[in-house]
């Protein structure tokens, strides 16, 4: 149980935490969620011991360990697998031991303890979690230093999450993933066996892994049960009370401040007027709910051309003489909004540099439109900004000649204020850098954006706001991204990349979802003769009925767990249950939680046995 007692913290004199508490029984998965500056990756080093609080106190059990991602895994020839093997520092002291003690008992002692740890399926673990983040086997044999920085970060990821501590702690952990390795995290932190606390603006990942929100605001700190999309409907309520309450507030200052400006010069009501204004100074006004929160994003609306502005027949391209992508068909029209998938590694990429021309055709034909513009954002270029340089002088340097006032308003337009237009980029944060580049991107009013990871160090507003953005935009888009929200509701048509071509994916999102999360089966060898296969029985109506059924009683029961999990993380989210007089009744609700979660795990393998099952007869 991690236990956050009236906490106070400052920075420069700035307070982030000012009597903030909160408790997290023991495994829960609990998303932190806030503003940009508010707090959270602070929260974080305090809670590991980094930073010493003003005032407060945290508290954990005593023998509980704190993991949390490292900067990046050092480039060095030991191997991945190695390297996340080694994050499992009692395994790896107890083998290393073993080799060199002679003493029988304590030989025993550690052939019981590597037992009791599991030691020996150790190597199958760390290569799971390296494949599930999308290394295969040959690359994991390979060492560190083969890997550029983003990829030894997934590899500083794997490590934790190998290690399992009892409290794992996530800053933004999908900003280094492609879409595949986020979907098989979002699956993983579901039934990771400890305590987590997430910090992330991916609504995807906060509904589909966590249980609870701790919403830090007004350097408070907030327990919501329920994921993320509950969370905000509570507190799209507390807004609406909240705004009634200031407009109210409001109209009584007002009324004071009229009777006050009207009288005070008058010397048979000054006396009534000094009452009124000292009853306005007085007055604690309810702050209206910030209305910032929708920071807009306004891309300038191309001209319309002539369908289509891209058509590509029968083409190639790779670099060199080596050929990624061939046999491409593809079409593309301005109002097209279309979304990339496919495994890292299979030609993302080298797609959207074909269509944004930075790679040429290398065979086949290829018409665009003569007057087609095209903007393009890569989270690289956001790290390739002019760090001594302005966002304004930026702009000045990409259209010349423009008034100030012109390109000001621009940035404004991205959210980028007059205090940001005057700062150096090096002291922006990320998400300001990100909108700077996205501006950048849609200057010249492109008629196609191509967009690859743009939600990036964008907070959840952003990322709200892009989404209505790209709704109003009139050129076509291209995403990339692995943020499943963003895909939803701006694609609506799937380009699957894989086996060297692009082809389009006749199903949705949640089938791609449900079929990268589903292990890939061995095929047989007697696969690639089907006619030698024997004739299948046909199944009987009643079989078929049965198997309904049971998917049916299946899901029921995971609805049942379900709901039964949602009271009991209800009750152990009371603070009261945590005071010294109810240890004995804490142990009891604890046990009765771990008994559930196990419970739905095994009613949740169940029902997609069963799924699978009806499926395989063709009756689904």
């Amino acid at each position: 149980m991690l236990r956050i007692n009236d906490i106070s913290y400052s920075v420069e004199g700035r307070p982030l935490f000012d009597g903030a508490s909160a408790v997290i029984p023991d495994g829960h998965k609990v998303g932190l969620v806030g503003r940009n500056g508010a707090g959270k990756t602070t929260l974080f080093n305090i809670i590991r011991g980094d930073l010493t609080l003003d005032g407060g106190d945290i508290s954990l059990p005593s023998r509980a360990k704190i993991g949390g991602v490292a900067q990046e895994v050092p480039s060095s020839a030991t191997s991945l697998l190695d390297t996340v093997l080694a994050a499992d520092t009692e395994r790896a002291a107890l083998l290393k031991e073993a080799e060199t003690t002679n003493d029988p008992a304590r030989i025993s002692d550690i052939q019981t303890r590597l037992a009791d740890i599991d030691a020996w399926s150790a190597e199958a673990r760390a290569a799971t979690i390296l494949k599930g983040l999308g290394f295969d086997d040959a690359e994991q044999l390979k060492p560190c230093s083969d890997f550029s920085g983003g990829w030894r970060m997934r590899v500083a990821l794997a490590a934790v999450l190998f290690a399992q501590p009892d409290l794992l702690l996530l800053d933004e952990p999908t900003n280094y993933l492609d879409l595949e390795g986020a979907l098989w995290l979002e699956a993983y932190l579901a039934k990771y066996p400890h305590t987590v606390i997430i910090i992330s603006h991916d609504r995807g990942l906060l509904n589909r892994s966590v249980g609870a929100i701790l919403h830090l605001e007004d350097r408070k700190l907030t327990l919501y049960n329920g994921p993320y999309d509950q969370f905000a409907r509570q507190r799209a309520e507390q807004r609406a009370v909240q705004a009634a309450m200031a407009k109210k507030q409001q109209a009584r200052r007002d009324h004071m401040q009229a009777f006050v400006d009207r009288f005070k010069a008058k010397a048979s009501k000054a006396k009534q007027a000094q009452s009124r204004l000292k009853m306005i100074e007085k007055m604690d006004m309810i702050a209206t709910p910030e209305q910032a929160a929708k920071r807009v994003f306004t891309f300038p609306e191309p001209e319309e051309l002539s369908p289509p502005i891209i058509s590509i027949e029968g083409g190639s391209t790779g670099y060199g003489d080596t050929t990624v992508l061939s046999r491409l068909n593809l079409r593309i029209d301005q109002d097209d909004r279309i979304a990339l998938l496919g495994k890292n590694g299979q030609g993302k990429s080298t797609l959207s540099k074909l269509l944004s021309d930075r790679l040429p055709l290398m065979s086949g034909k290829a018409i665009k439109s003569n007057k087609l513009r095209i903007g393009f954002f890569a989270q690289h270029q956001v790290e390739e900004l002019h760090v001594n340089e302005t966002p304004l002088q930026h702009l000045i340097s990409a259209r010349p000649g423009v008034l100030h006032s012109k390109l000001r308003a621009q940035m404004a337009g991205f959210g980028l204020g007059p205090d940001q237009a005057e700062t150096e980029v090096g002291r922006l944060s990320g998400g300001q850098k990100a909108r700077l580049s996205l501006l950048l991107a849609t200057l010249h009013a492109p008629h196609l954006l191509i967009l690859d990871e743009p939600t990036n160090h964008l907070d959840i507003e952003s990322r709200e706001a892009l989404v209505e953005a790209l709704a109003a935009y009139s050129g076509a888009v291209i995403l990339v991204s692995h943020d499943m929200h963003l895909l939803s509701m701006v694609a609506d048509r799937l380009w699957l990349v894989s086996d060297g071509t692009v082809k389009p994916y006749e199903d949705d999102l949640q089938a791609y979802r449900k079929m990268l999360l589903t292990p890939a089966k061995p095929v047989s060898k007697g696969a690639a003769k089907p006619a030698n296969k024997p004739k299948l029985k046909p199944i009987s109506r009643d079989e078929i009925l049965a198997m309904r059924a049971e998917v049916r009683k299946s899901e029921e029961r995971v609805d049942k767990l379900n709901s039964m999990r949602d009271k009991l993380a209800s009750k152990l989210a009371d603070p009261e249950l945590y005071e010294d007089a109810n240890v004995g009744e804490l142990e009891v609700w604890n046990r009765k939680y771990a008994e559930v979660m196990q419970a739905l795990e095994r009613a949740e393998g169940l029902w997609v046995t069963a799924l699978e099952k009806l499926e395989k007869s063709g009756a689904a």
